[in-house]
């Protein structure tokens, strides 16, 4: 059986197209997520250090909404505005994953509003 989740800090009147995961069985696919308050649907501008810790606790504070975390992540799409950004953004990333690395593909993409980073992933309980 299939369930949406939804980030936590999302107001009750946002009703965006999309889920911001979806939970099927044993595995959680969240969406693209990027330097957002979501709270207040506001970008969040700033170095890709900050950008990709902004991304990652967004990420986070999802998969905790089924007693998830980092470790429970099996794979993840990164996507960077700007390649020259590859190695500040791994140092921030690598901190997330101390033991066992997701699979992962990375690539430069078009993002809107201007953000730096923007990362979606599969999760397994």
């Amino acid at each position: 059986m299939m369930k949406s989740i939804k980030h936590p800090m999302r107001p009750l009147s946002s009703d965006p197209p999309l889920s911001d995961a979806i939970l099927d069985g044993n595995c959680m696919y969240v969406s693209g997520q990027g330097s957002v308050d979501v709270s207040t649907g506001t970008f969040l501008l700033n170095n890709i250090e900050e950008e990709t810790k902004q991304t990652m606790e967004n990420i986070r504070l999802i998969l905790s909404q089924e007693e998830m975390g980092f470790q429970n992540i099996v794979k993840c799409n990164v996507h960077l505005a700007n390649m020259d950004d590859f190695e500040a953004f791994n140092s921030v990333y690598r901190t997330y994953f101390p033991n066992i690395k997701p699979a992962r593909t990375t690539v430069q993409s078009v993002l809107m509003q201007g953000i730096k980073v923007e990362i979606d992933c599969v999760a397994k309980k």
